[in-house]
């Protein structure tokens, strides 16, 4: 054997839990990134033997419906849908996915309500579950999660506070040989892939890195603002009232950062004023960030909108087919993993 086709070998093999798991050619996931991961980029991820993920979001399961509809018809490939636990309309997305024969449902967004994730799997799908801490790791597998992802706060859009490397040296010893698990946050290069697998992982997700794609419709100029932002750019927002425990986002700095910090201030007043309900402000929140992304993704306003963006946002330097980032990442991982027989 060549150097080369063992570093290819190995890494087939590290990656066979994970792509038995998926369906998939390869475990590379596609982060759930609102109204980036719909149909178009999540059949190219698919098609192209990765692992396409459909962000629900905020959609009625009329959407929903309509946009595994489309999906299935650009790509015969497994694909899955990422479900907000928070959603109102939980059990009636979910029923949505069973009417289509979903195989995969991620379930994103704090602990899922109670009933869902039965509810999935007497569907016959898989669930996978975000896995933010070990003890909430441990309780999911207990409830019946058939894998977890892990995401460091170096991640694009909703964050933890804990770094994806701290998560992986704590997490992947104690849980990885139960489920499956994919780490997430800040990977935008084989290499990175090639040592989490080193480590116990599964596979992996990343979100950031896609959104270039030549099949992604983000806006041009969403597109532009990656292109051209490094590590750094890509900052948390910061929290203005204890009582309202925004989870941070991480996006790149813009006029829209400071929008978000004045309808923080806004909702906090409605809640001294008692004129909302702290789920009910919460979710108010959530709908600001689903329409500040809908500005920048669909209609190309980066001063205003959110530019969810992870810090390997400077590893994204060029717009690009699926099929060649994931070919790329491939290389390098084999490459990397190749090295280590050396």
């Amino acid at each position: 054997m060549t150097n080369a086709s063992i570093g290819a070998e190995r890494l087939e093999r590290r990656m066979a839990r994970g792509c038995d798991f998926l369906g998939s050619e390869t475990a590379i996931l596609c982060g759930a990134m609102s109204w980036v991961s719909e149909r178009n980029l999540v059949a190219a991820i698919s098609n192209a033997g990765g692992f396409g993920v459909i962000a629900c979001g905020a959609m009625t399961p009329e959407l929903l419906d309509a946009e595994i509809a489309g999906t299935k018809a650009l790509t015969s490939k497994p694909f899955g849908v990422n479900l907000i636990t928070m959603h109102p309309a939980l059990f009636d997305l979910i029923e949505v996915c069973a009417r289509h024969r979903v195989t995969h449902v991620v379930l994103a967004g704090g602990l899922p309500p109670k009933g869902s994730l039965e509810a999935i799997k007497a569907t016959g799908a898989k669930v996978i579950a975000f896995a933010p801490a070990l003890a909430l790791a441990k309780k999911l597998i207990r409830s019946g999660a058939d894998a977890l992802v892990i995401e460091g706060m170096e991640a694009g859009g909703h964050i933890g506070p804990v770094s994806t490397s701290v998560l992986a040296q704590e997490m992947l010893p104690e849980v990885a040989d139960q489920v499956p698990v994919f780490v997430a946050g800040g990977i935008g290069r084989g290499e990175a892939i090639a040592g989490y697998l080193d480590m116990g992982a599964a596979g992996v997700q990343l979100g950031t890195r896609f959104v270039c794609a030549t099949e992604s419709i983000a806006h041009p100029a969403f597109k532009k603002a990656f292109l051209r932002a490094s590590a750094r750019d890509a900052v948390a927002s910061v929290q203005i009232d204890p009582r309202l425990p925004v989870i941070p986002v991480r996006a790149l700095k813009n006029a829209g950062g400071e929008l978000f910090t004045a309808k923080q201030r806004e909702v906090a007043q409605m809640l001294d004023e008692g004129g909302v309900a702290m789920a009910e402000a919460q979710l108010q929140i959530e709908h600001y960030w689903a329409g500040a992304l809908r500005r920048a993704v669909i209609d190309g306003d980066v001063e205003h909108g959110s530019l969810m963006a992870g810090q390997s946002v400077g590893m994204v330097t060029k717009e690009e087919p699926a099929a060649e980032i994931i070919a790329t990442l491939m290389a390098e991982a084999a490459q990397a993993l190749e090295k280590r027989a050396a």
